[in-house]
């Protein structure tokens, strides 16, 4: 938590960040966090094409999300930004034609990096949980690792780890196959 003598940040402080970093605001804290490395945006990308064609599309799966990439979600007071979020079509039917979002989303999804792991786990993850996003992923491209977890009451639930080379139904996804492979930038 923020400390209550510092001068609590605004969306103002977000707005006027540097073009070049990543700016988040989490109890009253502004964060700025340079852009993705490549390895870290090359995870991102590979794992936001391979659920857009049967989530958000329906090819070769049910349909019926939107899945973003680095959408600004507006979650109460604090602005965060993950990696990859998506939603049910019966939480959001369309996509609003805004700067940032207000409708918290059903999955989230961060890529860590050491600048931002403490971040993700220790600040961002029980913000999610407070806003009732229901599964969120922790994709480690240094370790090879992805970390599935499920609200369960007011925290998460680790429901599986996955490491390397693994070949995964991984929920809220579980209906398609996911190679681990095509997420590491080899």
């Amino acid at each position: 938590m923020g400390d209550p003598a510092r001068k609590q940040a605004t969306y103002e402080d977000v707005l006027n960040a540097p073009p070049n970093r990543v700016a988040e605001l989490i109890h009253g804290v502004l964060h700025l966090h340079p852009r993705p490395a490549a390895r870290h945006a090359g995870s991102s990308s590979s794992l936001g094409g391979l659920l857009s064609g049967p989530f958000r599309f329906g090819r070769g799966g049910p349909g019926g999300w939107i899945i973003l990439d680095e959408p600004e979600l507006h979650l109460g007071r604090h602005v965060l930004v993950p990696d990859l979020a998506g939603w049910r079509r019966e939480r959001m039917p369309e996509l609003p034609d805004a700067p940032f979002l207000e409708v918290p989303p059903n999955w989230a999804c961060e890529v860590l990096s050491p600048s931002t792991a403490a971040l993700d786990r220790g600040e961002k993850m029980p913000l999610y949980a407070a806003q009732g996003v229901t599964h969120v992923w922790l994709i480690d491209p240094v370790s090879e690792t992805l970390e599935v977890y499920r609200l369960d009451g007011a925290t998460y639930r680790a429901v599986a780890t996955h490491v390397k080379d693994a070949v995964v139904h991984a929920e809220p996804f579980d209906a398609i196959e996911l190679a681990l492979a095509d997420q590491w930038a080899r």
